[in-house]
C-alpha cells in the first residue's frame, strides 16, 4: 500500500518561512538521565533570537502541561507550534497505541499544529537496544501506522512515522517495509536513517511523495559506523560528538532539500543535532550550533531558489 503525501500547492512559503526548532538540539529529551536540561523559556528565548519560525513541543513535561498556556507561551515568543515527537508502542498486539497517541493529538490541534511524528518505540528505555520483530509484531505494527494516521486526519493533522535509531524502525529497509506496508507518510530524519544504515538522499529522491515532515540532522560517518557495528552505543556517540551542524558532516544536505524543493515540499524542516550537556555550558551553549545550522540551510536553498535570499 502507499499514499501520496500532498506537499502543498499554488505558491509556497520560502524555504526561511518553514524553518523550526527542536528542544533537543538544547539538550532537552525524554529519556532519563539523558543530561543537563535547559528551561523552557532559555531555549525558546534563544530560537526566537536566531530567527526560526516555530518549534516542536518537546517532551512531556518541557512545555506547560496547561494547554491554553502552552499555547501563551509559544505566542509569547513569537513562536508557532509544528509538531510532536511521540514514541509510542506499536508491535505489541496485545497494546492498543491509540490512547497513548489521543492527548498528543489534542495538544497540537488546540496549539494549531500540523503534524505528530510518531516513532516505533521498542518498550525499553532509551536507544541503545531493541528487540527483533517477528511477522505477527510487523502485521500489528502497520496495522497500527494505518490507525492512527486515519485518526490524525480526523483532527486535522498529518501522521508521520519517523525512523529512529534504538526504535523498531531505524534502517532504511525498515522503513522501506513501511513505506510498502502502510499508508502512513514520513518525517525523514537525515540523521537517524543514516545511522541506521540507510540512505537519506535516496529516500528523497525516489519517495518524496511520502514525505511530509523532514527534520534535517548532519552526522560523522565514522560515528555512525561505530553504532552500526555495536563499538559505541547511540548515547556514547552523541555524547562523543556525532551530532554536528549542517554542512560539517556526512549527510548531503544540499542534495536532500534540492530534491524536496523540486518535488514541492511544502512543509518544515525542523532543524534537530541530538545534543547530551553534562553540564550548565554556561554563555552560549548549543545556540551557536542552530545558527551555523540555519545559516547553512539557507545558504542551500538560496542556491536553487534565488529569489528566497532577497
Amino acid at each position: 500500500m502507499s499514499a501520496v503525501v500532498q506537499t502543498g500547492s499554488g505558491a509556497r512559503r520560502p524555504v526561511r518561512q518553514r524553518v523550526a526548532g527542536a528542544p533537543i538540539s538544547w539538550g532537552v529529551c525524554e529519556v532519563p538521565g539523558w543530561g543537563w536540561q535547559y528551561d523552557a523559556d532559555t531555549v525558546l528565548t534563544q530560537m526566537s533570537e536566531v530567527g526560526l519560525a516555530a518549534t516542536e513541543f518537546g517532551p512531556d513535561g518541557f512545555l506547560p502541561e496547561d494547554l491554553d498556556e502552552r499555547t501563551r507561551t509559544l505566542s509569547a515568543h513569537g513562536l508557532h507550534a509544528v509538531g510532536q515527537f511521540v514514541p509510542v508502542v506499536l508491535h505489541d498486539p496485545s497494546h492498543d497505541p491509540l490512547p497513548d497517541v489521543e492527548p498528543a493529538m489534542e495538544a497540537l490541534v488546540r496549539a494549531g499544529a500540523s503534524t505528530v511524528v510518531l516513532a516505533a518505540a521498542s518498550g525499553l528505555d532509551g536507544y541503545d537496544e531493541r528487540p527483533v520483530l517477528d511477522d505477527t509484531a510487523w502485521t500489528a505494527l502497520l496495522r497500527n501506522l494505518d490507525r492512527i494516521s486515519t485518526a490524525a486526519a480526523a483532527h486535522g493533522l498529518t501522521a508521520t512515522l519517523h525512523p529512529h535509531v534504538g526504535t523498531m524502525i531505524e534502517s532504511g529497509e525498515e522503513t522501506a517495509r513501511v513505506l510498502a506496508g502502510s499508508t502512513i507518510g514520513l518525517c525523514l530524519d537525515t540523521g537517524h536513517l543514516l545511522i541506521g544504515g540507510g540512505d537519506p538522499v535516496a529516500v528523497a529522491v525516489e519517495s518524496p511523495d511520502r514525505i511530509a515532515h523532514v527534520h534535517l540532522k548532519d552526522v560523522r560517518l565514522d560515528w555512525a559506523r561505530q553504532v552500526q557495528s555495536g563499538e559505541a552505543t547511540y548515547t556514547e556517540a552523541v555524547a562523543g560528538g556525532m551530532y554536528v551542524p549542517l554542512g560539517e558532516g556526512d549527510v548531503d544536505i544540499a542534495a536532500i532539500v534540492g530534491a524536496l524543493e523540486a518535488q514541492g515540499y511544502d512543509g518544515w524542516y525542523v532543524l534537530e543535532q541530538d545534543t547530551i550537556l553534562p553540564a550548565d555550558p554556561g554563555p552560549g551553549g548549543p545556540v551557536g550550533a542552530v545558527r551555523t545550522s540555519l545559516a547553512h540551510l539557507l545558504e542551500v536553498a538560496e542556491a536553487f531558489a534565488p529569489e528566497e535570499g532577497a
